[in-house]
């Protein structure tokens, strides 16, 4: 008997350690699963390329953090409210710079609520890996009248000299744009097309200046004033998922504006406006353009415009691939003005469908705002652009493919391949149209063209406009 006690007593207590063993086991795992999972909220190496657009989710990709998390900086905690009334500046400006002393701290604005922000710039530098988590809605004052007299009209929020920055999350961004949109400047409201005399400062929405090593990510922004997201003299920017719109009227509210800007990349996103989609000015190298669709609406994809007031422009390297452009004024567009200097080379645009677009392929070295332009010997130089496996219908309008180069400074080395432009509606356009323009075709193209000049002008050879931008 005393021993089947015993048997019983080991029994039991191998049992109970068993038990203990396996309990702690799990607690550890959970443990280390959400540790690590909270280490994801920077995350903007990991990027992933589809052949197909992804459109920003509808919440952020990453779980949303709290306000009890460490290193979460919530704003609600720094006296912004989110009535969509209340002035809520002071309370990001102070969750602002309690976050930037931190070394990969979190700025959330919740899901549910909306705050009203004057026109504010966020400064730098900060601690590396800022995140800041939209998650909820902002949104400057409602148009000019309340607009405050002190604030700069040019702009809303500014992120200057920031490095390894994001801007993430399945929030919104609501311009408010319409009272900005009808100011009687703007060329819509006079007859024609004309501007009628009256204040026209109109704010960019988001702008990034002087920073390096930024993400912006599965934003969605709607009408903004004026441009949406501009950059000026940064480097290394990656931008995926953002939605983009604004109605097709509205002015001036090009989607992504990049100046003096090098190493970009813009990835899956959809832009729907009133203006350029992408546009890409002057200092701007080493782009690439994945995924892109624009419209409808718009002007498409442009370089430039560059060269105004007779100024130097630099551009080169430029990719825009796998993209839709659709129900648009243009598609893949390069303008320069009379007068000015530099080069644009290096320019690919390879597997992009356009859908009843008006003027499809284009280079333009004669653009002008107004009837009066002077003719002008001096240009920023056009060369090396090669288009390939551009696919889908035109408005018959304009012809599908326009190269207006200089007089003096013609293009040079324009390829063509595998080319196939139909008419969306009505006749074949026939004539494509060329001056100055040098180059030929890889493969025959839809309509034919003819009209390129081969091999190289001679006086290609005398002007030194790509020696101005070497040291690029």
């Amino acid at each position: 008997m005393a021993s089947l006690s015993s048997t019983l007593l080991v029994t039991f207590y191998l049992t109970f350690t068993l038990l203990l063993l396996l309990l702690c086991s799990h607690v550890v795992t959970a443990r280390y699963h959400h540790h690590g999972h909270r280490g994801h909220h920077n995350n903007k190496k990991q990027h992933k390329h589809n052949s197909q657009i992804s459109y920003p989710p509808s919440i952020s990709p990453e779980p949303s953090p709290s306000a009890g998390d460490e290193g979460v900086y919530d704003v609600r905690s720094f006296g912004a409210v989110g009535d969509g009334v209340t002035d809520d500046t002071e309370g990001f400006k102070a969750a602002w710079d309690a976050a930037c002393q931190v070394e990969s701290a979190v700025i959330h604005v919740p899901v549910g609520y909306s705050f009203m922000i004057q026109s504010t710039i966020f400064t730098g530098p900060c601690q590396s890996g800022l995140v800041f988590q939209l998650e909820g809605t902002i949104m400057p004052p409602d148009g000019p009248e309340s607009w405050g007299s002190n604030k700069s009209k040019r702009q809303w929020l500014v992120f200057y000299r920031v490095n390894e920055l994001s801007l993430q999350g399945g929030g919104v961004i609501d311009g408010r744009g319409e009272e900005w949109w009808n100011l009687p400047c703007k060329p819509h409201k006079g007859p024609n097309g004309s501007t009628l005399p009256g204040p026209c400062d109109s704010p960019i929405a988001i702008r990034f200046f002087m920073s390096s090593n930024l993400t912006v990510q599965g934003i969605k922004m709607k009408n903004s004033p004026q441009f949406n997201f501009r950059f000026d003299n940064c480097k290394n920017v990656h931008i995926e998922s953002l939605h983009i719109t604004a109605p097709i009227w509205s002015p001036n509210t090009d989607g992504i504006h990049i100046e003096q800007t090098s190493n970009v990349e813009i990835y899956d996103s959809l832009v729907s406006n009133g203006d350029d989609c992408v546009s890409i000015g002057a200092g701007c190298y080493d782009v690439d353009i994945r995924n892109l669709t624009c419209g409808p609406g718009g002007h498409g994809i442009s370089i430039g415009s560059l060269g105004n007031h007779n100024s130097r422009a630099c551009v080169s390297n430029i990719t825009v691939r796998d993209s839709v452009i659709k129900q648009s004024d243009n598609g893949v567009r390069i303008k320069t003005w009379q007068g000015g200097f530099g080069a644009v080379s290096g320019v690919s645009f390879l597997n992009i469908h356009m859908d009843n677009v008006r003027n499809p392929i284009i280079i333009d070295q004669f653009y002008c705002l107004s009837k009066d332009c002077s003719n002008r010997t001096s240009a920023v130089s056009v060369s090396d652009i090669e288009y390939s496996s551009i696919k889908g219908t035109y408005d018959i309008r304009s012809p599908p493919m326009h190269f207006a180069c200089s007089d003096t400074i013609p293009c040079t080395n324009i390829t063509l391949s595998d080319i196939e432009l139909l008419p969306a509606k009505g006749e074949l356009v026939l004539d494509p149209f060329c001056w100055n323009a040098y180059g030929g075709q890889e493969t025959l193209t839809i309509p034919p063209i003819f009209c390129l000049l081969e091999g190289n002008p001679p006086s290609v050879f005398e002007n030194n406009d790509l020696g101005y931008c070497s040291s690029s």
